[in-house]
């Protein structure tokens, strides 16, 4: 059986389960400088979520020589914060969660659409100011608008599924997707510029890489039309629930400060916590601290993932979701 260190915590019933497997679980914290002096050597597996990095040495340190740390799981789905090639290099398998948390990230970025276009938060905030904002909160309707969705993967096919059923238009920009995999109500881009020309809401859905890093920025910005396909100028609405760093959070706040940008809502941060965001003071603005996949079911269905993929991994084969 497995020795498996959980460092951000898991679904409770999840560890329970394991533990009745035979498996030895163990939660709790592991800052940088325990992770880069061999913390993990002892365990056989670690579950991770975004708070925590394992870059090169870490993985060497805990798996080479008297290290026994043969996976990593990664909790969620990107893996930005996992260096892959010095963990295959290692012979340390990764593997994340891909679809557990799929629902509750499109409900979560369709509802900070929803709050941006209607004035929610803002709308809410005056309100406990003892102010009654009723004339400048006039909003815009999602339906006749053109939504733009930045990489195509299942996340973005559900909000894109939930748009069109709005009645949005639904635009995409994904290189690694050819038109015919694409649902037949979407159109496809060749470069992301183009994208943000023809769509005045824009979605955010690709992994954090060198080539997306403030891949949405000030200049993509002044490119969006701020007039929807049915005439009504609604003005440009940029949503992330992906990962931090793709916006540039002080470029935003520039298109915000000038009106280029009408509303911005971001659940991810190039740091955090963002306690100290300047963006956290501009009151079209709209934040949540990380929570796309806070839901108890998305939870639940994450622990459900890691008990499989441990499971497949005691028995020797190569879990689904293995990522080298």
């Amino acid at each position: 059986m497995a020795r498996v260190a959980v460092t951000d915590g898991i679904d409770e019933n999840a560890a329970d389960k394991l533990r009745g497997l035979g498996h030895e679980v163990v939660i709790g914290h592991h800052d940088l400088d325990s992770l880069e002096n061999g913390s993990l050597s002892n365990f056989d597996i670690v579950v991770i979520r975004s708070a925590t990095k394992l870059g090169t040495k870490a993985i060497n340190v805990n798996s080479s020589g008297s290290g026994s740390l043969s996976m990593i799981i990664r909790a969620g789905v990107g893996v930005d914060n996992i260096d892959i090639d010095a963990a295959t290099s290692c012979g340390v398998r990764v593997c994340n969660t891909p679809g557990a948390s799929t629902n509750a990230v499109v409900e979560l970025t369709i509802g900070l659409l929803l709050s941006s276009v209607r004035n929610v938060a803002r709308s809410d905030r005056r309100m406990r100011c003892g102010e009654w904002a009723k004339k400048e909160m006039r909003g815009s309707e999602l339906r006749g608008k053109r939504l733009g969705l930045i990489g195509y993967g299942r996340i973005a096919r559900g909000v894109a599924n939930i748009g069109r059923n709005m009645g949005m238009e639904i635009h995409a920009f994904d290189p690694y997707i050819d038109q015919e995999l694409v649902d037949d109500y979407c159109t496809l881009h060749e470069d992301v510029d183009s994208l943000f020309r023809t769509c005045t809401h824009i979605s955010v859905h690709c992994f954090l890489s060198p080539e997306t890093r403030n891949l949405v920025n000030s200049r993509r910005v002044s490119l969006m039309p701020k007039i929807g396909a049915d005439g009504i100028e609604c003005g440009n609405h940029i949503v992330n629930c992906a990962r931090g760093g793709i916006v540039h959070e002080e470029e935003i706040l520039q298109s915000l400060v000038a009106g280029e940008l009408s509303t911005a809502a971001l659940d991810v941060f190039d740091v955090e916590p963002a306690t100290g965001n300047d963006l956290l003071d501009f009151d079209r603005f709209t934040s949540t601290p990380h929570i796309g996949a806070a839901t108890m079911e998305a939870q639940s269905r994450i622990g459900d993932e890691i008990i499989s993929i441990v499971s497949s991994f005691e028995s020797g084969n190569i879990p689904d979701s293995a990522l080298n």
